[in-house]
């Protein structure tokens, strides 16, 4: 009876976000739900291809907790976690990953069970962000168990382990046998998520056949951590599986809030800043051929030419505080690269609420970019004062680039020429052109 009461709240509670928050809905959808054994799975789990539960967990919670913990699995999936940890140490990472999901889920009204890790400040942000933020020394366990990684060897800064030692975690057991009718082994890039997933969307119930082959009344041994292939295979997946999640929900009108702006931020091209800038600007200092007029020693004959112009280039840059000065100078060194190949004058202009003392600053394309080691600052942040003294110039740039977080005020009225936003963070602008720094 106490395996058909799990079951049955799981069922009952997966049916309650499908029909009051379809976004969570349709992503827990994709995970079929499976008993696990005691042994290594106290709470729940997942390995980006199933929900794991402990029955007597489940048991324990109310439905609305029971909820928070299938949505919790479903994000650590749709929000890709298995695939962003590259260099982290994972314990760290598994804790900032809970971090950044747990107030999203409140905010969107569910109840976490006791023992959740939760800190509101860390509220829209993502995992990346929340991970330096916590103390190296934290070894504070995870609700839930994240196995779809195994634990830093040499690449982490832990040691390596004894000898004698396997070199996953103690707990892990052998991989499930695969459900032939589970569809999640469909190929990168298949938008139906296979048969499987099909029968999901149509509402079956988790008893029907979410259980795999060999899971017995003592539930399923620990899944072993995805390879390289798996977890590409997979990343790509969920990719699509949140993009249409989140278009759904938000033709319902049920997407909304710091959710919204997550799924909106993860969901942005991921081309480097770098390649963008600099495809920009090569565009912008194209060379062509040129008809002009040759001298006479050149002959009577007007043969085509090929001419290159020097480009003039604005930046701006956010002093107030938000920017750290290591940062922006990386980008002053990258702009630097750039011009020195598009031959472009370069006139920078650091602003908060107002241009910094001493600037402009005006380099040819010959001159390396270099700013005074300190420049003033802090306060708060206006665009203005850099477009009111283009302005004043008479003179408008080809390009302006403005490297800022985008928390300001921005002028009332687009310029004429093209203006390029490079934003640190996730907020958004009026006009010209958006590339995201992080």
């Amino acid at each position: 009876m106490k395996a058909d009461s799990a079951e049955t709240k799981l069922a009952a509670a997966r049916t309650k976000l499908i029909l009051d928050k379809p976004f969570l809905g349709a992503l827990v959808l994709r995970l079929p739900m499976v008993a696990a054994k005691d042994d290594w799975c106290q709470t729940t789990a997942t390995d980006a291809r199933k929900f794991y539960f402990n029955r007597e967990f489940i048991d324990s919670l109310s439905l609305s907790q029971t909820q928070f913990m299938l949505a919790h699995e479903a994000l650590h999936c749709a929000l890709s976690h298995f695939a962003r940890r590259q260099h982290r140490i994972k314990q760290r990472w598994d804790l900032a990953c809970d971090y950044a999901i747990n107030p999203l889920l409140i905010e969107d009204g569910l109840t976490p069970p006791p023992n959740s890790h939760i800190m509101p400040e860390y509220l829209g942000m993502t995992a990346e962000e929340i991970y330096p933020l916590i103390d190296e020394n934290d070894q504070t366990d995870t609700l839930d168990e994240h196995v779809y990684d195994k634990e830093n060897q040499n690449d982490g800064g832990r040691a390596p382990p004894p000898p004698g030692q396997p070199e996953n975690n103690p707990k892990q057991g052998r991989q499930p046998e695969p459900d032939d009718n589970a569809g999640e082994d469909a190929p990168a890039g298949r938008e139906d998520g296979g048969e499987r997933d099909q029968r999901d969307d149509r509402g079956s119930a988790p008893n029907e056949a979410d259980s795999p082959d060999g899971e017995g009344e003592d539930g399923v041994e620990q899944p072993s951590p995805l390879d390289a292939q798996e977890r590409e295979d997979l990343d790509v997946q969920w990719q699509q599986r949140l993009a249409g999640a989140a278009q759904q929900a938000m033709q319902s009108g049920k997407l909304g809030g710091s959710m919204a702006r997550l799924v909106e931020h993860l969901l942005q091209p991921r081309l480097p800043w770098r390649m963008l800038l600099a495809r920009y600007m090569s565009n912008l200092a194209r060379d062509d051929f040129s008809y002009m007029r040759p001298s006479r020693r050149e002959g009577d004959a007007i043969l085509p030419s090929l001419r290159s112009a020097q480009i003039d280039l604005a930046i701006g840059i956010d002093t107030s505080g938000s920017i750290k000065p290591a940062e922006f100078h990386e980008f002053l060194a990258e702009i630097d690269a750039i011009k020195g190949q598009l031959r472009a004058r370069v006139t920078v202009l650091p602003c908060d609420a107002s241009l910094v003392d001493g600037a402009p600053w005006i380099f040819e394309p010959w001159e390396e970019i270099k700013l005074p080691e300190r420049i003033g600052g802090g306060g708060g942040t206006r665009f203005v004062p850099v477009f009111e003294w283009l302005e004043q110039r008479n003179i408008p740039p080809e390009l302006l680039v403005y490297f800022t977080d985008a928390e300001g005020e921005f002028p009332e009225r687009e310029p004429a020429y093209p203006v390029i936003w490079l934003v640190k963070g996730r907020q958004k602008v009026p006009w010209g052109t958006r590339i995201q720094l992080n």
